[in-house]
């Protein structure tokens, strides 16, 4: 299972993204906000409602200087072929990571070694390379996007105030924060 805290996963992985097939590695992005969000498979019915809500939203993920990696257990030949064919797809403006082996799910804890698919994921890492959040849906429950963005802007929040300030439930960015210790004063 995956811990709070825990370096992003080594490795190098192909992607697909505008008409090319390229390698990466997940270390490359340190520095910046790291999102990866596992779906099941290309050529379902509940990832491509994810990916384009995802796509909407990626400019304001931008904002934060974060990156963001769909990633299945799919070949990057796959990717392509889905891009290709796929209007929900077509023009996501980031990268899909082949993950065939599922190598990468296993070590965030959400590959199924019976069907050799990815649950549905999101991991956020922070520009140290350190995981500070993430869920784990069943494959029959899409995500919320707008959740994904609002925790990393949240973390980002957190991390620019270097912890003095904290973000309550449901949190958005211009809401009141918490100052722990400060905020008990005289309710005690």
């Amino acid at each position: 299972m995956p811990m709070i805290g825990q370096a992003i996963p080594e490795g190098t992985y192909q992607t697909y993204h505008q008409n090319k097939i390229q390698s990466v590695t997940l270390q490359s992005y340190r520095g910046h906000w790291l999102v990866l969000v596992f779906y099941p498979g290309d050529f379902t019915f509940i990832c491509p409602t994810e990916l384009e809500d995802l796509g909407m939203l990626y400019p304001e993920f931008q904002k934060l200087d974060a990156e963001v990696l769909g990633i299945s257990t799919d070949s990057v030949y796959v990717h392509k072929a889905w891009r290709d064919t796929s209007p929900a797809v077509k023009g996501l403006p980031f990268p899909l990571v082949a993950d065939p082996s599922g190598r990468l799910a296993q070590r965030l804890g959400v590959y199924l070694s019976q069907e050799g698919v990815a649950l549905r994921g999101s991991f956020v890492f922070d520009p140290d390379g350190k995981l500070c959040a993430y869920e784990v849906h069943d494959n029959s429950i899409g995500r919320n996007m707008e959740e994904l963005l609002r925790k990393v802007q949240a973390a980002a929040f957190v991390r620019e105030n270097g912890g003095i300030e904290v973000c309550p439930a449901g949190w958005k960015p211009g809401e009141k924060t918490l100052k722990p210790g400060l905020d008990l004063v005289g309710k005690i």
